[in-house]
């Protein structure tokens, strides 16, 4: 398993429109996505579990990959949150 921190850049933070694109980008790897907020961890599977954290702008949120193409996942993920998060 690996992780890696992310601060959430998106002036509106994580709501529907981006948590379903994140959504769609974990599902297109084998490996199980985690992302916990404040000691709350969820798994990436369900849109729901991803906004139960509710993670705000500047907030920190760690996100952590197991499987066989973990690697791949995490550097995919860490694109989506320093890249495409701030223009959803």
């Amino acid at each position: 398993m690996i992780s890696k921190d992310y601060i959430i850049l998106a002036s509106d933070g994580i709501h529907a429109r981006p948590a379903t694109a994140l959504l769609k980008l974990a599902r297109q790897f084998k490996s199980v996505v985690y992302v916990a907020k404040n000691k709350k961890t969820v798994r990436l599977n369900s849109i729901l579990n991803l906004l139960t954290l509710a993670p705000k702008f500047g907030e920190t949120i760690t996100v952590s990959v197991e499987g066989e193409d973990e690697q791949e996942a995490l550097i995919a993920i860490g694109h989506f949150f320093t890249e495409n998060l701030k223009d959803l």
